[in-house]
């Protein structure tokens, strides 16, 4: 026996080295392309150290504070992500207790009538003959009952890396949900922002089109009393007239816009109805970043979408190294314990107690071709999540490099057209002096007019484009939203 067991062994022994030696090999863990230290080092000249972002001290207006504090309650694709939270929480706590022994609790009854000409019932005839058992050992060969209450175990004692690289996958998998949950967090709050914002920029245009519509009902006033004497003809004051009513219109068409965005806005926020209060002033540049060294690569990882892809790239390491594992033999060890017996009267003695332990050792052997497909698959996946995490590295860059570069000549952009206004706003009251002198036409008016006010409305475009880049910039540099 002690020979049989020995040569048990070796050949397990063997079995696994033959098996180990044909397993394939997991692919190396790919590099990334060197990230640079910073961010267009020309631009950047400040040796301030970039602190990260958060929010609320971002954003600093505080009625678009209040909205936030709003959608936190009441959006329901944040409440939807506070719900997928307590899911990636479970799985993690699943994966954490899968290399546990399984243990149950239970009972089972059953009954059987044996043929006379079957192994049983012949045993069972022959076992109630002998002299050996007592009454209460003979077995009734009419209906034989079987009862058992007891627990049961099993644990997979030795599976090569594969439990523990499945719960590391469900570990990064855990933080790429997380990462993805803040990304989707960060998302609703910088669309919230940017109506917000859209809103400010409206109701500036729509005050620049009711001051400017006041200045054309003046110089309509001066046309009109130019015609009474004779020094205006009809032409022009049609033409004001006309003027007049573009502006008017205009004035119409900006509050639709006003309803279309206060009502998005709302949904955002989770609310039916009710006038959303704003400010007057769109977000001004962040220079105060251009003057910090941003170090890239730990700015560009605090992005959760950097993130996400990195945690998923880990996952998918995992995950090859958990399917190569299946190539080997699993070592199983099950037992149970319980009351067993085939009589109710003798079920609770203590000699109706049973014990039970098996040890499996399985190789794989015919199938092999399925396990070396679901390796290649995991393979795969495993390049596909490393080009994907390069990817989301090298957008992040390019767009935060993008917004900086953008940052600095939107101030170059607003400081001229801030100019412009103010010359063309002089230029229509030299107009309106001139036309009083005689040494200029009406069109001359409208002209000026039309310029100031386009100047007007291109100046807060303008504003408004940089506010949009803030606010892509507070998710570029990985801003957080709690």
């Amino acid at each position: 026996m002690k020979q049989t067991s020995s040569k048990l062994f070796y050949i397990g022994l063997i079995a696994t080295t033959i098996v180990s030696c044909s397993a394939p090999n997991v692919a190396n863990k790919q590099q990334l392309k060197a990230v640079p230290t910073t961010v267009d080092n020309d631009t950047i000249q400040g040796e301030n150290v970039f602190e990260s972002l958060s929010l609320k001290s971002y954003f600093e207006d505080p009625h678009l504070v209040n909205l936030f504090n709003k959608a936190v309650v009441a959006n329901p694709d944040y409440q939807i992500t506070q719900q997928r939270i307590q899911i990636a929480n479970a799985f993690l706590t699943k994966a954490k207790l899968s290399n546990l022994p399984s243990l149950e609790i239970g009972a089972s009854a059953s009954g059987t009538h044996y043929g006379k000409y079957t192994m049983d019932g012949v045993g069972n005839y022959d076992t109630n003959l002998s002299q050996n058992i007592t009454e209460q050992q003979k077995i009734n060969r009419d209906f034989t009952p079987n009862y058992w209450l007891g627990a049961q175990t099993s644990w997979e004692i030795f599976a090569w890396g594969k439990v523990r690289n499945q719960k590391l996958a469900a570990k990064k998998r855990y933080f790429a949900t997380t990462e993805g949950i803040k990304l989707t967090q960060t998302l609703i709050f910088t669309n919230i922002a940017n109506l917000y914002y859209q809103l400010v920029a409206l109701d500036k245009k729509l005050n620049i089109y009711e001051e400017n519509y006041k200045i054309q009902e003046r110089a309509h006033e001066i046309i009109t009393a130019q015609r009474v004497a004779g020094k205006a003809n009809e032409l022009a004051v049609q033409q004001f007239n006309a003027q007049g009513n573009n502006l008017l219109a205009e004035i119409e068409r900006i509050r639709i816009e006003v309803i279309s965005v206060e009502k998005a806005l709302s949904s955002l926020i989770g609310e039916y109805n009710g006038t959303i209060e704003r400010g007057t002033k769109l977000s001004t540049n962040y220079l105060e970043i251009l003057n910090q060294n941003i170090p890239a690569e730990t700015v560009i990882h605090n992005r959760p979408d950097v993130a996400e892809s990195f945690y998923n790239f880990e996952a998918s390491q995992a995950d090859s190294k958990a399917a190569r594992a299946a190539f080997f033999p699993k070592i199983e060890i099950s037992a149970s314990i319980g009351q067993n017996s085939f009589n109710t009267e003798t079920f609770f003695k203590p000699a109706s107690l049973a014990t039970n332990l098996l040890g499996n050792l399985m190789m794989p052997v015919f199938n092999k071709g399925q396990i070396r497909y679901q390796f290649k698959v995991a393979k795969a996946d495993q390049e596909i999540a490393f080009l994907n995490y390069q990817k989301s590295v090298t957008n992040a860059y390019n767009e935060l490099s993008e917004l900086l570069k953008h940052i600095e000549i939107y101030d170059k952009v607003l400081n001229l057209k801030k100019e412009e206004v103010t010359y063309l706003q002089r230029a229509v009251g030299v107009a309106n002096d001139l036309y009083l002198t005689g040494y200029a036409n009406y069109l001359e008016i409208i002209n000026s007019q039309k310029n100031q006010l386009q100047s007007q409305l291109d100046l807060v475009e303008i504003q408004l484009k940089n506010t949009q880049t803030n606010i892509l910039l507070f998710k570029a540099l990985g801003g957080s939203v709690n």
